[in-house]
Parts: C-alpha cells; sequence; structure tokens
C-alpha cells in the first residue's frame, strides 16, 4: 500500500474537501483519500504508485492547485480591489435608496420571523450566485451532465428538466426541516438574553461571509463556519448524486442539501430554530431555499457570463448586500438582549415632564399605544416611579414582527391578538424600560421619573 502526501492551494472551507477527495477517489488504484483544509494537504492510499501529473490533473479538475498557499495579508494590497468596491458602493447606495424610495424596506409579513421573509429571500437570493452556487451548483450541473447523457434526443427545455426537480426537492425539504427545527427551538424556549445573543451572532456569521465576498482581506478568506464534512458524507450527498440520472433521485439530493456545509444556510437555521414555531421555521426555510432558485435555476448560464473581472464586481455588490443584513440583524440582536437600544441623542436627560400620551385614572397611570405592520405608535414614554401602570396596546396587524412584544427589564413575551391587549407592571426605579418586538427590529422604551 502506498502513501502520497501533496499540498492542495486554494482551499477555504469543508466543501473543498468533499470535492477533492471525491475527484482523487476517480484515479485508478486509490482506495482512500484524506484531505485536511487546517493542513492544506491531501493524504493519498493507492496499491500503486502514482504519478504527479495524475494527481495534478484530478485536483485541478476540481478547481484547485497543487503546491503551496502564498503568504495572505489582512488587507489586500490592490488598489483595484478598493476601486471596485467603491464601485459596488456606490450601486448599493442607488439602489437602497431607490428600494427605500419605493416603500419596499419597510415590508414585513408573517409574524415572528428573525426579520421580515423579503429579508429572508434576499439572503437567499445572495446565497444562491455566491455559496449556494459554489457547491450546489455542482451538484446540480452533475445531474443534468447525467440527464443529458440518458437522454441525447432531449431538447433544451428537457434538459432543464434536472433544474427544476432540483430545486422542487430543495424547497420541500427545507419547508419541512426548517419546521421541524422550529420546534426545537421552542423546546428550548431561549429567553431574550440568549436569542439576541444568538441573532448577534448570526449577524457576525453573515458580517464574516461579506468580508470574504468582498475579497478585501485575503487573510480572512480562510476562515470558514461549516459543518464537518463527515456529516454531509454521512448522509451520502455526493453518492445519490453520483447515481444514474431520475427525477425521484433529483429531488432526493436537492432534499439533502439542507445538510450541506454552508454558512449562509446555517444562519438560516438558526434564525428558524429562535422562532421556536414550525410554521415560523418552515417559512423562514423553505423561501430562503426559494430565494436561492434563480441562482441555482441559472448556474449554467451566469457560470458562461459571470467570469474574470465581471464575477469579481458582482460578487463584491453581493458582499456589501450581506453586510448590510449583518449589521441590521446585530443591532436587532442588541435590542433584544435589553442591554439597551443604540442610542444616538446628544441629549440623554430625562425630563420630569407630563407625558400626553400618559394618563393618570383611578392612581393608575394609563399607556395606550398602537401596534402596525411597521412598529409602535408612540414608541416612547414618560411615566412615574411607584405608580402602577396599565399599558393598553391596540393591535392592528398580527401578520408582523411587532405583533410579538418583549421587555427583558419587565420579564415580558407576549403575542398580541386582534383589538386591545393589557400589560401591568410597576416601575420601581428612575431609568428607561427598552422593549422590543421578538426579534429586536422594532423598539421603544418607557422613561421612568420620580
Amino acid at each position: 500500500m502506498q502513501k502520497t502526501t501533496i499540498p492542495i492551494k486554494g482551499m477555504h472551507c469543508k466543501s473543498c474537501e468533499i470535492l477533492i477527495e471525491d475527484s482523487l477517489k476517480e484515479i485508478s488504484g486509490v482506495s482512500k483519500v484524506f484531505v485536511s483544509l487546517k493542513r492544506k494537504e491531501a493524504e493519498i492510499h493507492s496499491n500503486r504508485v502514482l504519478k504527479s501529473e495524475e494527481i495534478s490533473h484530478k485536483v485541478e479538475e476540481a478547481g484547485y492547485e497543487v503546491g503551496f498557499d502564498d503568504k495572505k495579508h489582512w488587507f489586500s494590497r490592490d488598489l483595484n480591489e478598493y476601486k471596485d468596491l467603491l464601485k459596488a458602493f456606490l450601486v448599493f447606495l442607488v439602489l437602497y435608496f431607490f428600494v427605500k424610495t419605493l416603500g419596499l424596506t419597510s415590508i414585513s409579513v408573517g409574524g415572528g420571523t428573525p426579520s421580515s421573509l423579503p429579508v429572508v429571500f434576499l439572503v437567499g437570493l445572495t446565497a444562491g450566485v455566491s455559496t449556494c452556487m459554489a457547491l450546489v451548483g455542482g451538484l446540480v450541473l452533475g445531474i443534468s451532465a447525467r440527464h443529458a447523457e440518458k437522454h441525447p434526443e432531449a431538447t433544451a427545455l428537457q434538459n432543464f428538466r434536472p433544474h427544476v426537480f432540483f430545486n422542487i426537492g430543495r424547497i420541500i425539504s427545507y419547508f419541512l426541516l426548517g419546521g421541524l427545527i422550529g420546534m426545537i427551538g421552542k423546546a428550548f424556549q431561549l429567553s431574550g438574553i440568549v436569542l439576541g445573543t444568538l441573532i448577534i451572532a448570526v449577524g457576525l456569521v453573515m458580517f464574516l461571509l461579506g468580508l470574504q465576498l468582498t475579497e478585501i482581506s485575503p487573510r480572512l478568506s480562510s476562515f470558514k463556519f461549516t459543518l464537518p464534512s463527515s456529516i454531509s458524507k454521512a448522509l451520502g450527498i455526493r453518492k445519490h448524486h453520483e447515481k444514474e440520472y431520475s427525477h425521484l433521485n433529483s429531488m432526493f439530493v436537492g432534499a439533502l442539501t439542507f445538510f450541506l456545509p454552508c454558512g449562509f444556510t446555517q444562519a438560516m437555521q438558526l434564525y428558524a430554530m429562535t422562532t421556536g414555531s414550525f410554521t415560523q421555521g418552515a417559512l423562514i426555510m423553505s423561501i430562503f431555499a426559494l430565494g436561492t432558485t434563480p441562482g441555482l435555476l441559472g448556474v449554467g448560464g451566469l457560470a458562461s457570463v459571470l467570469k474574470g473581472q465581471s464575477a469579481k464586481k458582482f460578487f463584491k455588490f453581493a458582499g456589501l448586500v450581506v453586510l448590510f443584513l449583518a449589521v441590521f440583524n446585530i443591532t436587532n440582536g442588541y435590542n433584544l438582549t435589553g442591554w439597551g437600544a443604540f442610542n444616538f441623542s446628544q441629549n440623554n436627560q430625562i425630563q420630569n415632564v407630563n407625558d400626553e400620551n400618559v394618563s393618570i385614572e383611578n392612581g393608575v397611570q394609563i399607556v395606550k399605544m398602537e401596534q402596525g405592520t411597521f412598529g409602535y405608535s408612540p414608541d416612547e414614554f414618560i411615566i412615574k416611579k411607584g405608580i402602577p401602570v396599565k399599558w393598553i396596546v391596540n393591535s392592528e396587524n398580527q401578520y408582523t414582527c411587532a405583533s410579538s412584544i418583549y421587555s427583558q427589564k419587565l420579564g415580558i413575551s407576549k403575542t398580541l391578538i386582534a383589538g386591545e391587549n393589557v400589560i401591568e407592571f410597576t416601575p420601581d426605579q428612575t431609568g428607561q424600560i427598552p422593549f422590543s418586538c421578538s426579534m429586536g427590529m422594532y423598539t421603544g422604551k418607557f422613561n421612568v421619573v420620580e
């Protein structure tokens, strides 16, 4: 038995291990292959002496090179990288203000989702033309190639069928398994602090992914948050993809991609878990999968169009979108922890004045607030210490994150019903009592004075 160890250039995540191992196993006489992302090398066991040319050929087929990676700097020293990033940023600003002008940034559907389903869909669109395309797109192309071999007489439309069945299986599995992990989250009954911390963690993962897409920090490109490659191997994802083509097999491979080590998929899975609901978890994961569909359906066309500098510029723009969403979620998570909302006001003094939205009836402070699609109105009140408060919340829309209200300081976690909802408490110290929706998107506060 011969053992050959070779250095590999270009690996950046656990998925690379799978791709290289599968390619090297195709060499005649090879019995076992172990690829290590940490050591940047492949260990090949074979019953004969292998030629360096055939090893290099298979490594290159997988999209990598034999050799040692160059030393990576924390920040790119290529001025063109920053010029491309600036152009992408200007495009992002134009599109952002265009979308904001149309009011699309305020869309919110589906109560209790991490931010809103359109945002989840946007994350899916980004993943579908970046990390998901890099790994899952390879499976789609492999299945499509086998279909073409089995049906050489098929038309272009008929050859498109594998892509459709693959994505159908993918969306169905994401719906069912997303619901399952949502139910698991409910069993844990996560507190606001834990939930907020998890959302911050997801935001940090997305922030890293965004930086990697911009390619500003070569050193960071080697860091990935992924599931162990052994999991996807144990599930037989690659083995199913290698079988003779069938529609059922195509759907099954699509279903198994739920377990593939992709950072975006993991972020959405964690979001689904925080909902504590089968329905909300299922919606988050299925809409994320739906968002990846355009990129995966067009993987062949995009692969031919997005090359060289065009691809780099596109991914820089995608990276900026991910960074924006990451900051958005980190802010929401921080609000949810109860550590205090971000306050950019220059005047933090709470004036001891009467609040026109607070009245006193029979020794009780009456606070009235409207909960609508886009948050709370009014969202700030001045109340007095030691006097009981009757907080009346009129819920006008239950299909929004704002319909689930939470306050760490008050120990409140309540899903509002249509119409009036009454919450009672007595403030026992001065200061601020923040509250928010269940995902920290929409916030408000009580200013307690003497």
